[in-house]
């Protein structure tokens, strides 16, 4: 996180000449979930997302679930996430990430918070155990199949976009987010990774979702600033503590 932003201010700054107004960062485990939290106490701009990703699962104690609530408790936490499943990676096992993402479900549901989750080349299973439970859950940097997004859809999840929609090779990920209910999508950066055009090939930016935004106008029809109003109506339904 900070070793991607050594400069916080400049970024806030940056966003701010760029239309943005409001920051998400995300946390992947304890430690950077309490940096989250510090930068967002430092920047009134900045909102934090605090948890333990599955990819930070190997490591994982039932005992750490008590620095997560304690962390969602603070005004400025938004959400938990991100957790989820990963496939991809091996930097845990699954049932390593299984009782991560399970713990954490059941402290989310427990306190009733919105959940962010990471999932990759694992839909399948992640909406298996969703369709138990009941919550407010986004999809980050939604990847999965027009079969996932209506199972998603079917919860009435949120979708999160983010700069890849922009890519020239993403017409099959253009027409799978037309799909979508418009009062279902934000839009995301992922930064330092995934970034748009016309800024691909360097480091993303909080910024740069100015960008994945213009996308939403060229393909929804509209003009920028209608989109941009469309997906900060969607993000502040669904992160509640974000400030109007």
């Amino acid at each position: 996180m900070i070793e991607h932003f050594p400069d916080p201010g400049a970024e806030v700054s940056h966003a701010l000449s760029l239309g943005v107004d409001r920051l998400v960062v995300v946390g992947v485990d304890i430690a950077t979930s309490r940096t989250a939290l510090e930068l967002a106490e430092q920047f009134p701009e900045i909102y934090a997302v605090v948890g333990i990703h599955p990819n930070h699962s190997a490591n994982y104690e039932p005992g750490m679930l008590d620095a997560v609530r304690n962390m969602l408790d603070h005004p400025k936490t938004v959400a938990m996430g991100e957790i989820g499943l990963d496939y991809h990676w091996d930097y845990a096992t699954r049932e390593q990430q299984y009782l991560a993402m399970s713990d954490q479900l059941d402290l989310a549901d427990s306190i009733q918070s919105p959940i962010v989750f990471h999932c990759r080349e694992a839909y399948g299973d992640l909406l298996d155990i969703l369709e138990s439970r009941r919550g407010r859950f986004l999809l980050h940097c939604f990847s999965g199949s027009s079969e996932d997004a209506s199972r998603a859809k079917e919860m009435d999840c949120y979708f999160g976009v983010d700069g890849p929609i922009t890519y020239k090779s993403a017409g099959e990920l253009r027409n799978l987010v037309l799909t979508l209910p418009q009062d279902r999508i934000v839009v995301e950066t992922d930064s330092p990774y995934l970034t748009p055009v016309p800024h691909r090939g360097k480091p993303n930016r909080p910024g740069f979702v100015s960008y994945v935004n213009a996308m939403f106008a060229s393909i929804w029809g509209c003009s920028v600033e209608d989109a941009a109003r469309r997906t900060t109506e969607n993000a502040l339904r669904f992160f509640t503590k974000l400030a109007p």
